[in-house]
C-alpha cells in the first residue's frame, strides 16, 4: 500500500477558502498514494481558538463535499485530518472523516481525549465516545487524534479491533516534539502495528507546530520522516511484513491483562 502524508504549513494570514483550496490541490498531485492522509485541523487551526466558531461546519457542508469530490476525482483512499465539526444542538467536535476512492463517506470519528485540561479544547467542545476502524478498500485503519497519542490504551482497542496500521493526524507543538516521535514509535511497537503520524507546520494561535511526520512500520522502524516544514511523506507498507513479524516474535499472545 501507497501512503502519502500530507504535512501542511498555514496560519491565521491566510484566508479559509485559499487553505482548502491550496489542501486539495495537494491532495489532486498525490492521485499515485492509495492512502493520502491529512493533518489535524488543517482548515482551522490546532490552537486557533477564535476561528473555530467562524470555520465550523456541519457534515453536510462546503468542506465535506469538496473533500468527497478530491477523493473521487484522485481515486484515493483520503483521511482528511480533522475539522471543527458543528452539530444540529449548537456544540462541536473535532472530527476527523475517511473517504472511500469513489468518494463516499467511509468512516467518522471524533476525538476522544480534548487537549488542554480545562482550557483549549475542553472548554469549546464535546468529546467523541466511540472508538473507531475503517474498514476500507486499502485495509483497515485505526482512527485516532493527536492527544489521544498519550493514551496507550486505545490503541490496544485499536489493535483487539483487527486494525491494519493506525492513522495519526496532528497539530504537536514544537516544544514537545520529541514526546510526539517517542510515542508514535512506542505505539506501533507495543501493538505491532504500522502507524501514519501527520503532523502540520506553521504558527496556530501562536503556538509553534513542530512537524516531524513519520510513517513507521510494524518494529517502529521509520519508513519516512518530516521536518518542520510543509512537504508530502511518501512509503510503502507491506501487511505480508506486519504478519511475519506477528507471526516471529507473538508478543500480543503473552498478554495477561
Amino acid at each position: 500500500m501507497k501512503v502519502a502524508a500530507v504535512q501542511f504549513e498555514f496560519d491565521e494570514t491566510e484566508a479559509y477558502d485559499a487553505c482548502v483550496g491550496r489542501m486539495l490541490a495537494v491532495v489532486a498531485s498525490a492521485a499515485d498514494a492509495d492512502l493520502v492522509v491529512l493533518p489535524e485541523l488543517w482548515p482551522n487551526g490546532a490552537f486557533s481558538y477564535d476561528r473555530w466558531d467562524s470555520t465550523a461546519e456541519s457534515l453536510d457542508g462546503d468542506l465535506v463535499g469538496r473533500l468527497s469530490d478530491a477523493a473521487r476525482s484522485a481515486s484515493v483512499v483520503l483521511h482528511a485530518g480533522s475539522f471543527i465539526e458543528r452539530h444540529p444542538d449548537g456544540s462541536m467536535t473535532n472530527t476527523a472523516l475517511v473517504f472511500e476512492r469513489d468518494g463516499s463517506l467511509n468512516a467518522v470519528y471524533r476525538k476522544i481525549h480534548l487537549f488542554g485540561f480545562s482550557e483549549g479544547e475542553p472548554k469549546f467542545l464535546a468529546a467523541g465516545r466511540d472508538v473507531v476502524v475503517a474498514d476500507t478498500s486499502a485495509g483497515r485503519l485505526g482512527l485516532a487524534t493527536c492527544y489521544d497519542l498519550r493514551f496507550p490504551e486505545m490503541f490496544r482497542r485499536l489493535a483487539d479491533d483487527r486494525a491494519d496500521l493506525i492513522v495519526i493526524p496532528a497539530g504537536w507543538p514544537a516544544k514537545r516534539i520529541e514526546h510526539w516521535t517517542v510515542l508514535v514509535r512506542a505505539r506501533a511497537i507495543e501493538n505491532q502495528l504500522p502507524v501514519v503520524a501527520v503532523g502540520t507546520a506553521g504558527t496556530h494561535g501562536g503556538v509553534e507546530m513542530g512537524g516531524a511526520s513519520l510513517i513507521v512500520d510494524a518494529l517502529g522502524v521509520p519508513l519516512s520522516e518530516a521536518g518542520s516544514s510543509e512537504v508530502v511523506i511518501r512509503a510503502e507498507i507491506d501487511p505480508a511484513h506486519t504478519r511475519d513479524w506477528r507471526e516471529r516474535f507473538p508478543a500480543l499472545g503473552d498478554r495477561r491483562l
